[in-house]
């Protein structure tokens, strides 16, 4: 199927009978090549850990990790279908979502998970975000 510029792929649905979600959409489709990210940590390209004890720089750089990742798969924000976050504190959440909505449409935000876990690999992980996109075919 040839890849149009001028027509979405990812399709976001409304679920009848499911109140709208707030900051994630319920469902959301597409047809073309799947693009799975590993969680991403607050490590910089050095192996540095960015933004001790600071949720929100944490949160930067994970997106940062996320874009970089997403570009070597070739694909973008715009094709996430899904976000999985994880928090060692559900108290970070409002900061993780101030960052990934400069990196998402708000309007259009992906399916997405939140989890509160007791720890991340490391002790100073604050925040984990894995990410799974869906890539026109022929893009």
């Amino acid at each position: 199927m040839p890849y149009d510029e001028e027509e979405p792929w990812l399709e976001h649905i409304p679920s009848d009978g499911i109140v709208p979600g707030n900051r994630y959409s319920h469902v959301v489709a597409g047809e073309g090549r799947v693009v799975a990210i590993s969680g991403q940590v607050a490590l910089d390209g050095r192996g540095n850990v960015v933004g001790k004890g600071d949720a929100a720089a944490q949160a930067r750089q994970v997106f940062e990790n996320l874009k970089r990742c997403l570009a070597a798969g070739d694909a973008t924000f715009a094709e996430v279908a899904k976000l999985t976050i994880y928090v060692t504190d559900v108290a970070f959440l409002p900061e993780v979502w101030r960052v990934r909505d400069t990196y998402i449409d708000p309007e259009l935000p992906p399916a997405s998970t939140a989890v509160q876990v007791v720890a991340l690999y490391r002790p100073e992980f604050m925040v984990q975000v894995e990410a799974l996109a869906i890539t026109p075919y022929g893009h």
